[in-house]
């Protein structure tokens, strides 16, 4: 008796909950509040993916105001101009400089006039000049913090290896990644004569990556392996390694491969050619993709906690979002161990001896 009215009690219970909380969607569906959180949400999001001239912790939308410190910016128009990226005020203001003015639209810095005038063309293009822009964004600055890190991280090891055999510090935790690296991926696609070489570039590109992809998955909004610049200059290096590091048999199986037929070598060559092309730009679309699409699922999630208004769908998102997050962790380590594969799978490729009599 007990037991039927304890269950009766429960049921009725979660029928309120869920009853409460469908009301509650229906009432605030297409309401002007949740049409501006979910605006709010979406500029959110897309202030993470993009890169920016400064460096933002939180903000308080309410007040207008942003936590964070501005970034160098420096142009190159008729001369080098540097100056603070907290003239752009958040891109609301004209950033004076030398008697030259610019705007910040879209994330990118025109050359305008003392009114800020932006013009478009048919395509909603801006018809002002674009200076060439080497700013210290916050891409950027991510990217020489993992590179002082790791040369910290790396010295620090050598150090301890002249002191004795046995490596102390930060060392231990990267000596068997390193030995996995060398044993596991260098050698079995490159080969024991011809490994070395080539080993501090897939060290150095797989820690590039991976302490990356682990910095964007923190609060401080960085998303930089999720840029396709950043992959593209990343599989750029991979592909001119790879055509100077080509033999002549490398040569030869792309352009007049052995033991095929005459007819068959003329359509195989643009196919092998265009091969050439293919891999380092896989390359680049895989480490975008995943990252990008992980950064926006994991954003949403998390903005999905706003948008609901009650405890069960709030508290679901964010055990989903803890999942999901976890599951990131584990990509972050999976892509840097791919690109890495991958590349010494195409080193491996160029620096290959093939015996013909066979």
């Amino acid at each position: 008796m007990q037991r039927s009215f304890l269950v009766k009690f429960f049921t009725i219970l979660l029928l309120g909950i869920f009853t409460n909380a469908q009301a509650q969607n229906d009432e605030h569906e297409g309401s002007p509040e949740e049409v501006s959180l979910k605006t709010k949400i979406k500029e959110s999001i897309d202030h993470h993916l993009l890169d920016s001239y400064d460096f933002i912790f939180f903000s308080d939308t309410e007040k207008n105001k942003h936590y964070g410190f501005p970034l160098p910016v420096i142009l190159w128009d008729d001369g080098f101009h540097l100056f603070s990226s907290s003239k752009f005020h958040h891109g609301e203001t004209v950033a004076e400089n030398n008697g030259n003015f610019y705007k910040l639209y879209h994330n990118k810095i025109y050359k305008t006039d003392a009114k800020g005038t932006i013009t478009l063309d048919d395509h909603h293009h801006p018809t002002q000049v674009k200076p060439l822009d080497f700013s210290i964004t916050k891409s950027v600055l991510m990217i020489i913090i993992t590179g002082i890190l790791m040369f910290l991280a790396f010295a620090g090891m050598a150090k301890s290896f002249k002191r004795g055999p046995i490596v102390t510090g930060v060392g231990r935790f990267l000596e068997p990644i390193i030995l996995y690296i060398r044993d596991d991926i260098a050698i079995p696609n490159i080969g024991v004569k011809k490994y070395k070489k080539y080993m501090p570039y897939l060290l150095t590109v797989f820690f590039f990556v991976w302490f990356l992809n682990l910095f964007g998955l923190t609060p401080l909004g960085v998303n930089v392996t999720g840029n396709i610049a950043v992959t593209f200059a990343l599989a750029l290096i991979t592909f001119i390694i790879t055509q100077f590091s080509g033999n002549a048999n490398y040569w030869k199986h792309i352009f007049w491969m052995p033991g095929v037929p005459v007819p068959m070598k003329i359509i195989l060559a643009p196919i092998e050619l265009l091969g050439v092309i293919i891999k380092p730009f896989a390359l680049m679309i895989r480490l975008y993709a995943n990252i990008m699409a992980g950064h926006i699922v994991l954003m949403s999630l998390i903005g999905l906690i706003f948008v609901f208004h009650n405890w069960i769908g709030s508290s679901l998102t964010f055990v989903l979002s803890f999942a999901i997050s976890i599951i990131e962790l584990l990509v972050a380590l999976l892509q840097a161990y791919i690109f890495t594969m991958l590349s010494a799978l195409y080193f491996g490729f160029a620096v290959e001896e093939h015996d013909e009599a066979h």
